[in-house]
């Protein structure tokens, strides 16, 4: 088979011994070239829906990530990072040296049958490694191609290395973050990268949709800065728009009231009135004048957040959190406690929401891993029907596909589906 005809076999036959499990995308091939965490995560997400994902990776090495610990759990002669495996469920691992000629025959083997291509270097990287958006379109026309880069392909800045606390600072996020203007703080988990992969696969899909109707493939890029500034939200049109440079402010937030965290007799709760129905309602509970001066409407609360914070905090004084949680959710007041992550994943509402699945690892064993975010449902005549099961996989060994994925592109051609 020509390789334009190859092509034309995008939606390549999937191995059922490998598939995550039936789902939306279910007989979708994505190559997966990306290492660290925004492109394995967009991949990723690609898998949890039923795509057969391969990913490329170094021999010898590997994805940087699989050496980012401690903590490294397992054998002390085969050590796995939990890193790794936090990205990388649901995807087949098979090594290339893309400077081999052999190796890189493989790799556009596979990427002739993919509808996927998923990469995340620096620019011009893969311009050097023969894969320029010309060439892969010459391989495969109907080929979906993510890249994602630290600040933007192109511009004054555009072959800037993009790590995620870089980008938080750079995009603003640190300066929103903490106690006060003078104490920035970076986001618990490496924000900037999970949301570049997500807007990543919220594109390629939005592009497979296109295809459809086209029949041919096209680029999709975005960045760590671009998904940073995508979720500026209120934060950035109250500068555009009103002309305010917000700042960091804690655990209270800078436009309703009372918004946050408050201390309470052992400990704290959150609390969110975010109406004028639910500030009476947070009033009768506590025994408060709703009408008080400098209190009626939420932005003369917001404009005395201090006094505000200090008339909740005193009301609460005399109740132990436990106390307060049950009181306030008696009165309809929205609240919760910050849980360790010990203790959310102890939860029974999480794991009601298949947010944590359980998996077989050739070298750990049955692990537990964070679980996709989204679950599908059929409607019925009596209501809804959960419909899709995806089987979930663990992150792969190193190379523990190679075989089983060079046999099946050395099948004859004509076991492809068509397009």
């Amino acid at each position: 088979m020509t390789t334009a005809e190859l092509a034309g076999a995008a939606q390549s036959r999937v191995d059922p011994e490998q598939q995550s499990g039936p789902g939306p995308l279910d007989g979708m091939l994505v190559v997966d070239l990306s290492r660290a965490l925004a492109g394995p995560h967009a991949a990723m997400m690609l898998g949890d829906l039923g795509a057969r994902v391969i990913k490329v990776e170094a021999p010898g090495s590997g994805d940087d990530t699989r050496g980012w610990g401690p903590p490294f759990v397992g054998p002390e002669e085969d050590p796995q990072a939990t890193y790794f495996l936090s990205c990388n469920r649901n995807k087949e691992s098979i090594t290339l040296d893309l400077k081999s000629g052999d190796d890189r025959a493989v790799l556009h083997s596979l990427l002739a049958r993919a509808d996927v291509v998923v990469e995340n270097f620096r620019t011009g990287v893969m311009g050097r490694l023969g894969l320029s958006t010309a060439a892969l379109q010459a391989l495969n026309p109907r080929l979906v191609i993510l890249s994602i880069t630290g600040f933007g392909h192109d511009g004054p800045e555009g072959g800037r290395a993009g790590y995620d606390q870089i980008v938080q600072g750079e995009a603003g996020l640190m300066s929103l973050t903490g106690n006060g203007p003078d104490d920035p703080q970076r986001v618990g988990v490496p924000i900037a990268d999970l949301l570049s992969g997500m807007y990543g696969a919220y594109g390629l899909l939005a592009a497979l949709l296109e295809r459809e109707k086209t029949g041919r493939g096209q680029v999709v890029r975005t960045s760590l800065l671009a998904a940073v500034v995508g979720v500026h939200a209120f934060q950035a049109t109250r500068l555009t728009v009103a002309g305010e440079v917000p700042e960091a402010q804690g655990n209270h937030h800078p436009s309703i009231a009372p918004y946050g965290l408050f201390r309470c007799k052992d400990g704290a709760v959150q609390i969110s009135v975010g109406s004028e129905a639910l500030w009476t309602m947070f009033c009768a509970c506590f025994g408060l004048d709703p009408d008080a001066p400098d209190f009626a409407r939420n932005a003369d609360r917001v404009r005395h957040r201090g006094e505000t914070i200090a008339l909740v905090e005193e009301s609460f004084a005399r109740y132990s959190a436990s106390e307060l949680l049950e009181k306030l959710r008696q009165a309809g007041i929205p609240a919760g406690k910050v849980r360790t992550l010990d203790e959310v994943y102890a939860w029974d509402q999480l794991k009601s929401q298949g947010l944590a699945v359980d998996v077989e690892h050739e070298v750990l064993g049955r692990i537990t891993l964070p679980g996709p975010p989204l679950r599908f449902f059929d409607p019925t005549p009596d209501g809804e029907r959960e419909s899709t099961k995806t089987r979930h996989s663990a992150p792969p060994l190193l190379g523990r596909h190679a075989d089983s994925i060079r046999a099946w592109l050395a099948e004859p051609s004509h076991t492809l589906a068509g397009p």
